[in-house]
């Protein structure tokens, strides 16, 4: 299964992806300036919410390009793709780093990507791949 050595490895393929850390020093991919994809462990309130259903392992968070995709991917694979309130509302998606296969996760930060990326930039990669 996938691990961040793959989402460092995916993301800087992209065109003008750049990794930052947050404020927290935990990494965040960006084109342009805008994150479209984070390390996000979860939170005593996430915890919470999820219960048992919490995992343990390392866990991305991803940006969707709406809220249709991210209900798309929650319905498609739940024992992968989840959510919890903090994001209720929010084009992104949590994924269980250790449960989404590398093709998976090349499809899934190659769209995040393409929703943040400027226009210009996205139209260009759609039309060199």
């Amino acid at each position: 299964m996938a691990t961040w050595d793959d989402v460092r490895r995916i993301a800087a393929a992209l065109p003008e992806v750049t990794e930052h850390a947050s404020y927290d020093g935990r990494p965040v991919w960006r084109v342009k300036d805008k994150a479209f994809a984070w390390d996000r462990p979860l939170r005593q309130a996430d915890l919470a919410a999820l219960g048992r259903t919490a995992p343990d392992g390392p866990v991305l968070a991803a940006r969707v390009p709406d809220l249709g995709a991210k209900e798309a991917l929650l319905a498609d694979d739940p024992t992968v793709y989840f959510t919890t309130p903090h994001f209720d509302g929010f084009p992104a998606v949590l994924v269980r780093l250790d449960g989404v296969t590398t093709d998976d996760l090349q499809e899934l930060l190659t769209e995040a990507w393409l929703c943040r990326a400027p226009k210009r930039l996205a139209n260009q990669y759609e039309a060199d791949h």
